[in-house]
């Protein structure tokens, strides 16, 4: 999903996101951090998708976009995806699930018990069951005390995954929200998730664009939290300025890191090296079930979502949707 950057000359200039998404090779089979939007989602976005959300990003849903489909251009096959590291459980994080229906999918138990319960309006905008078919492979985690990475609280050990791929509990967008660490073959990479919608949030002296702030401030469940879990990845930025920290929704570190446009899907079949240096490739060789000839790594990028379009004034509750809950 990739949309226009927003100039900050406006509160409610149109903008350009997108939705970024890892794949990973590991000895066990293929792990994919985050979904985006889902082939469903192109095939049906009346249902699986609210009125508000679909008003408010205007989504251009091509199914060549979806990360399913980019993985069979580089001669996977979805079944081959064995694990999902979810970021969070946003309608354009989770989109896809029902894309790998064998995949085991790890998260946050706050997150999924957040989303399930419906509680907000807001709420069943964002969490959409509908992209949920596979829930009973869903696997979910706690964070322990004492275990960190770079400072930062995590969930080492999930289950059946690497050891250096890790959940860090970054709340705020959502109360159950998580970047995924990663070791690549040229350090570590931390997906921030939706921690931050500019990048220059985690510079030394933080900035962000109007509408992206205003759009931030909106989803916001716990906007403290998210404050300072921002301030967390400022001072691991300080500290370690040779770990690539990027968010799911900049354009530029997507175009940076995978060395192609984010608006054209993965050329077939294409094994170049850019790809290689976002992504831990293991020692072992992969099991042979999906053996491929030589394919790096990759950065999956989702369908086009265009004009992003922050007029609130005129996003009102569809005639069949619950209108929002008024507070005493």
């Amino acid at each position: 999903m990739t949309t226009r950057p927003t100039s900050g000359r406006s509160a409610f200039e149109r903008g350009h996101l997108i939705a970024h998404c890892l794949l990973v090779e590991s000895e066990n089979g293929l792990v994919l951090v985050d979904t985006g939007l889902g082939l469903g989602d192109v095939t049906d976005p009346g249902q699986r998708l609210s009125r508000f959300f679909l008003r408010l990003v205007k989504p251009e849903l091509h199914a060549e976009m979806t990360a399913a489909r980019q993985i069979e251009r580089l001669g996977f096959r979805a079944s081959d995806v064995r694990d999902i590291v979810l970021t969070h459980l946003d309608f354009d994080s989770a989109g896809g699930l029902d894309d790998f229906p064998r995949a085991r999918v790890h998260l946050l138990a706050r997150e999924r018990d957040d989303a399930a319960r419906q509680r907000t309006w807001m709420d069943r905008q964002r969490y959409r069951p509908q992209q949920w078919s596979t829930r009973n492979h869903w696997i979910t985690y706690e964070p322990r005390e004492g275990e960190h990475w770079m400072g930062l609280p995590c969930v080492r050990a999930l289950s059946g995954l690497p050891a250096d791929l890790l959940l860090v509990p970054l709340a705020g967008h959502t109360l159950g929200h998580a970047g995924v660490a990663i070791r690549a073959d040229e350090g570590w990479r931390l997906h921030a998730g939706d921690a931050f919608f500019d990048p220059r949030e985690i510079d030394e002296h933080p900035h962000c664009r109007m509408g992206l702030r205003l759009y931030e401030r909106m989803l916001d469940q716990d906007r403290p939290a998210r404050l300072r879990n921002q301030a967390r990845l400022r001072a691991l930025h300080r500290a370690h300025p040779d770990i690539e920290i990027f968010c799911s929704h900049d354009p530029q570190a997507f175009e940076r890191l995978s060395g192609r446009s984010s608006r054209v899907p993965v050329a077939a079949g294409d094994t170049g090296d850019p790809y290689r240096k976002i992504v831990r490739r293991p020692e072992v060789a992969m099991h042979p079930s999906i053996a491929r000839e030589a394919a790096p790594g990759i950065e999956v990028y989702d369908h086009e979502v265009e004009n992003i379009d922050l007029d609130f004034e005129t996003l009102t509750p569809a005639r069949d949707e619950e209108a929002p809950r008024q507070t005493p």
